[in-house]
């Protein structure tokens, strides 16, 4: 499987993230901070590269979206939803979510939007009818990139999601932490590919102006990579991460 793990920012690059999907070939998309609306799509795909957007343009036939916050404070007379969602050509057997911290809200001030941002953390996991399970997950945000007792708290959560009933799995996300902090030492049965690869930063000097890989797909024993790159595309603020996985 080929897989892409990227945080679309809103996909405010517009045009750009769903060119990139459609062009490379996935099996596999995690996203966070993808965004999407059910009743003002039309409207919202005028601006910015929308969930929908990227699945029509790249062909997946299986999407599964859990949102963190809705807002109106955008304008278009509808909701819009941010959150996370993972696209597959391979069928879902099952999904499921886990709420690791805060509550689903609406925002309608825009003085209340950056704290909203930070306010709800969402796990979701899907598994595919082959038998591989993926979790995707936009972890809790401290600006010290080693987190703190939370991040350790919120990334326990994650991991009962993945062992609840357990199978080979794939692991990605902005984790918002780098492979040395205390919350990754939670994820030590898996294989961390940016660690491994020793990647120094998933960020683009977009608006980042110092090195943090806090970008990671990780994977089981029962997995192995046979190829990873990170590229520094002009589709987000962040850097793609794409790796090939296979069944050892």
């Amino acid at each position: 499987m080929k897989i892409l793990q990227i945080n679309g920012w809103t996909g405010r690059i517009k045009d750009g993230l769903s060119r990139f999907v459609a062009e490379g070939g996935y099996d596999i998309v995690c996203m966070q901070e993808a965004i999407w609306s059910d009743d003002c799509n039309d409207y919202l795909e005028l601006y910015v590269d929308t969930a929908d957007k990227i699945k029509n343009a790249a062909g997946f036939d299986y999407v599964y979206k859990i949102s963190n916050y809705g807002t109106k404070v955008l304008g278009g007379g509808g909701r819009f939803e941010i959150g996370n969602v993972i696209m597959s050509r391979i069928p879902f057997v099952y999904t499921k979510e886990v709420m690791v911290l805060g509550d689903y809200g609406v925002v309608k001030d825009i003085a209340n939007l950056d704290a909203m941002t930070k306010h709800c953390y969402r796990a979701q996991k899907v598994v595919l009818d082959n038998g591989v399970a993926i979790v995707n997950y936009h972890g809790y945000y401290k600006k010290d990139p080693l987190g703190d007792e939370v991040s350790v708290e919120c990334m326990r959560k994650v991991v009962d999601l993945i062992k609840d009933d357990y199978c080979p799995t794939i692991l990605c996300g902005d984790l918002n932490v780098i492979a040395e902090a205390p919350a990754m030492r939670e994820l030590d049965f898996m294989n961390d590919l940016t660690a491994l690869n020793h990647v120094n930063t998933t960020l683009r000097n977009v608006r980042f102006v110092k090195d943090v890989a806090c970008d990671h797909i990780l994977i089981t024993n029962e997995l192995k990579c046979e190829k990873f790159d990170v590229i520094n595309a002009a589709i987000s603020d962040h850097k793609a991460l794409i790796a090939e996985v296979c069944l050892s």
